[in-house]
C-alpha cells in the first residue's frame, strides 16, 4: 500500500478516536462527514493500486467505478457483555485490512467494506438497542465474513439489536392491549404499522419493510 494510503488510514484512525471523546452532536455530525470522506478517498486509492497491479492480457481498459450497496440483511446472537452482528460478504478476507472499518458512537455503528469486486458496502445503525463501551468495541474479519463485536456498556440481554424494532414489538403489543374485539386486532396492527412507516424516519421504514417481506414470504415473524 503506498505512503498516502497509510497516512489516509491513520487520519481516519485519528478522527475516529476523535468521534469517541466527542459529546455535542453537531461535532459528532462534523466528525462522521470528514471520517466517510477520508474513507471514500481510501477507496479510490485501493481501486487504483488494485487496477494498477493486474497487468492487462489483451487491451487497456479504464478501471471500473465502485457501486455503492448499502447492506440490510446480517446475522446476530449475543451474550451477557456481547452483541455480535455476523454480515456475509463473499472473498471479503481477500481485502487489504483497512479496507473494512467500522465507526463506533454509544449508540450507533458504520461498517464500511470498499472495494470489493467493484463495489462499497455499508450497514450503518443509527440507533442501537442499548449503549454500547466505542473502545472496547470492534471488527472482524473472517472468511467470506465480516464480524462486528458490540462491547455492552451494561451486561444485559438485549431484546433486540435495534431501537427501532424493540419500538416497534412495543407499540404493537400496546395496540393489542387495547383491542376489545379480537377480530380487528390484525386490521389495527396493519393500520398501525402503515402509520409508523408514513411517519418514520430510514431506518424505521427499513425495519417495517423486512418484516412485511418476510410476513409474505410465510417466515416467523421476527418480533
Amino acid at each position: 500500500m503506498s505512503t498516502k494510503a497509510d497516512e489516509l488510514k491513520l487520519d481516519i484512525e485519528e478522527f475516529n478516536e476523535l468521534l469517541r471523546r466527542a459529546g455535542r452532536q453537531r461535532s459528532k455530525d462534523v466528525l462522521s462527514l470528514e471520517i466517510r470522506r477520508l474513507q471514500t478517498e481510501l477507496a479510490k486509492l485501493i481501486e487504483e493500486n488494485t487496477s494498477s497491479s493486474i497487468k492487462p492480457t489483451h487491451s487497456v481498459s479504464n478501471p471500473q467505478k465502485c457501486y455503492e450497496v448499502k447492506l440490510n440483511n446480517y446475522g446476530w446472537d449475543q451474550t451477557n457483555t456481547t452483541m455480535k452482528l455476523y454480515v456475509t460478504l463473499p472473498n471479503v478476507h481477500q481485502l487489504p485490512m483497512e479496507a473494512v472499518t467500522c465507526n463506533f458512537t454509544e449508540k450507533s455503528l458504520d461498517l464500511r467494506v470498499l472495494g470489493l469486486d467493484n463495489k462499497n458496502y455499508s450497514l450503518t445503525i443509527n440507533n442501537l438497542c442499548e449503549e454500547i463501551d466505542v473502545n472496547q468495541s470492534f471488527v472482524k474479519i473472517k472468511t467470506d465474513m465480516v464480524v462486528v463485536s458490540l462491547a455492552k456498556k451494561v451486561a444485559k440481554n438485549w431484546s433486540h439489536v435495534t431501537g427501532v424494532e424493540k419500538r416497534i414489538k412495543e407499540l404493537k403489543a400496546a395496540a393489542v392491549s387495547d383491542m376489545s374485539n379480537d377480530s380487528d386486532v390484525g386490521a389495527c396492527l396493519m393500520n398501525l404499522m402503515k402509520k409508523m412507516y408514513q411517519e418514520g424516519d430510514d431506518e424505521m421504514k427499513k425495519t417495517i419493510a423486512k418484516e412485511w417481506t418476510e410476513k409474505a414470504a410465510g417466515l416467523p415473524n421476527i418480533f
